[in-house]
């Protein structure tokens, strides 16, 4: 993935231009995504489209910052196995759906995509949730806080209040180093920390493999709260 620099008016460089690949099954939700990314400020340029989840990975949409994935490419099932390989990966996923149901949207936040966007949002949220994953935050629409807030589940690891601590210091820090400072202890004792909090939800079937599935995790137990965020 790559960022392209942007010229000023006065011929200068300015900030990375973000590029996105947009996978839907209907060619007027590509047109109108593509058309609602590159209208917004600064623009995100769509550098491929497909109606199957090849278009990202080929060409141009191999290298695209974002991706945004229909859940339901020509069929009723949820391409689920296309987004776990996308985020195993590596790739930035927002999942774009006409399917407003919780448990999914909490299943696809679980696989590791950054955000679940009900087509009914519109613009604004797309566009913030495209911008948001390409930099690799997770974005949290007024769908998806219900969802999350409505969750609590009863089958909870055994978190000691320091990795809680540590938990809900780095959901609201932009790094793992600013962490550290905050609590001051080292880099690594914060890795320490996540990777066991890591292990702990495995241990109970509930994995959580990137920062955006811990945000879930946390939420639907009760340690945060999507305000927090």
């Amino acid at each position: 993935m790559r960022h392209a620099r942007a010229a000023g008016a006065d011929g200068g460089q300015v900030a990375d231009e973000l590029s996105a690949v947009v996978v839907d099954d209907h060619p007027a939700v590509r047109a109108g995504v593509a058309h609602w990314l590159s209208s917004g400020t600064p623009p995100i340029r769509v550098v491929a489209s497909g109606e199957d989840v090849r278009a990202a990975w080929l060409d141009e949409g191999a290298r695209a910052d974002v991706v945004i994935l229909d859940l339901h490419l020509g069929g009723p099932t949820p391409v689920l196995g296309d987004l776990r390989r996308l985020v195993e990966a590596g790739r930035r996923v927002v999942v774009y759906s006409m399917r407003a149901d919780d448990d999914i949207a909490l299943q696809c936040l679980e696989l590791g995509a950054l955000c679940y966007l009900t087509k009914a949002e519109g613009a604004e949220h797309l566009v913030r949730a495209a911008r948001a994953a390409a930099e690799g935050r997770p974005y949290t629409p007024p769908s998806l806080a219900g969802a999350l807030a409505g969750d609590r589940s009863d089958h909870r690891p055994a978190l000691s209040a320091r990795e809680v601590e540590v938990l809900v210091e780095w959901f609201q820090s932009e790094s793992k180093e600013f962490v550290a400072q905050r609590l001051g202890i080292s880099s690594s004792t914060v890795n320490s920390h996540l990777e066991r909090i890591r292990v702990k939800y495995a241990l109970i079937g509930r994995e959580a493999p990137t920062k955006a599935a811990l945000v879930a995790r946390a939420i639907q137990d009760g340690l945060i709260g999507v305000d927090d965020l």
